[in-house]
Parts: C-alpha cells; sequence; structure tokens
C-alpha cells in the first residue's frame, strides 16, 4: 500500500476520533473554537448578569467571555515582560493577562481596581512595595482581589451547573476564564495562557486540574 493511500484511510479516522472526544480545533487556528457542549446539552441554564458596567448592551458575563476570547483571537506569544503602562502594548502576554483584557472588555480596569483594594486593605496582600503597574499582573494578588470583591462560587468542577461561561477561576499558580463550551461530562472548557508550548488557548483540562482555589464571577 503506497503511503499517500495510506494517509487517505488515516485521515478520515483520525478526525472523526478527534471529533468524538470533542476536542478537535481547526487546523492552524489555534484560537478558533473547539467542538463542544453547551448549557443545553445539560439542562444548565445560560448565566447573565443584571449588571452591565460599560453600557454596551452585553451583560457582564458575556462581555467578559466574549473579551477573553476576542484576546486570545489576536494569538499572544506567552512571555512575562514589565511594562511602564500596566498592560502589554505588544503582542505578549501571560495568564493574567487574559482575565484582565476579558474585564476591560466588560469595563473593568483590574489594574486601578487592585491598586485602589490594595491602598484601601494593604494588611491583606503580602506586598512590601505596591507597583500598580504589575500588581494586577500577579495570580496571588488576584486571589485576594476577587475573593474580597467578586461571588464567590463552588470550586467542585462536578458540580457542572456552578460553573458559566465568563467565571474566573484561579488555581495556585495560574488563572483563566471559563468557557461556554464544555466537554461530555458537563465540565466547562478553559480559556487561558498557561505556557509558549499551548497547543490551543481554549480547551478542555479543568477537570484533570487539581489546584483549584478560587472560582468567582465579577457581577451577579
Amino acid at each position: 500500500m503506497t503511503k499517500r493511500r495510506l494517509l487517505a484511510l488515516l485521515l478520515p479516522l483520525t478526525l472523526l476520533s478527534a471529533l468524538y472526544a470533542g476536542r478537535f480545533y481547526f487546523i492552524g487556528t489555534s484560537s478558533a473554537l473547539p467542538l463542544g457542549y453547551s448549557n443545553a446539552d445539560f439542562g444548565i441554564s445560560e448565566q447573565l448578569s443584571s449588571q452591565d458596567k460599560d453600557g454596551d448592551g452585553l451583560d457582564d458575563q458575556t462581555d467578559i467571555l466574549q473579551g477573553a476570547r476576542a484576546y486570545i483571537a489576536t494569538n499572544p506569544v506567552y512571555k512575562s515582560k514589565y511594562y511602564e503602562g500596566g498592560y502589554p502594548d505588544d503582542h505578549f502576554g501571560v495568564c493574567t493577562d487574559v482575565v484582565a483584557q476579558a474585564l476591560l472588555a466588560a469595563g473593568y480596569d483590574l489594574q486601578q481596581l487592585v491598586a485602589e483594594d490594595m491602598a484601601a486593605r494593604p494588611e491583606a496582600y503580602a506586598v512590601a512595595e505596591p507597583d500598580a503597574r504589575i500588581d494586577f499582573r500577579r495570580v496571588a494578588n488576584l486571589q485576594v482581589y476577587f475573593a474580597g470583591n467578586a461571588l464567590t462560587l463552588d470550586t467542585d468542577v462536578q458540580n457542572i451547573a456552578a460553573w458559566q461561561g465568563g467565571d474566573i477561576v484561579i488555581f495556585k499558580k495560574h488563572i483563566g476564564i471559563v468557557s461556554n463550551l464544555r466537554n461530555a461530562n458537563g465540565v466547562p472548557y478553559l480559556i487561558h495562557h498557561a505556557n509558549p508550548f499551548q497547543a490551543a488557548y481554549e480547551e478542555d483540562v479543568l477537570e484533570r486540574r487539581r489546584d483549584i482555589v478560587g472560582h468567582y464571577r465579577i457581577s451577579e
């Protein structure tokens, strides 16, 4: 059997396997949406916020989710840098930038909010010398901020109804935005930027994590 004929036989099988697993990404577009299940597939109502912080006609929950996807669509390159303006002004970024940009799209300036909270509650943060240009891009600081200023939710991923697209999930050394797409068990995908070798920005990884320390929603 020729190599060409063998490839012709194997390719459909490979694609079918990927589709069945619910983890297929369109080749060459790492920010393309994976195929997955929706809330409706599990009888879960879509979470919408009663607030629209930036007054753009989209509720906060939807705005944050769309903001996260808009950011990863720029295909940021993973690299930790310090910026005089705080927010990255180039094509580089880290995990916290996914969340910061998602919230910014909904009208929440995380740089300002964290700086104000640190000034009001310095004892809550283990920061000797605050620096507003970088403090909001550190996971430990965001854990303190969201724990004190957002809705605290269940961290058990098996309680699938408690997880909604646009939620914020924090791990011991990582952070991301919850997707509105779910795997076959109903556990949501994660929109995140973990390292330079990540295959896609939206992944079915949440169910395998054992280091979740916080799950938050910015508004009701």
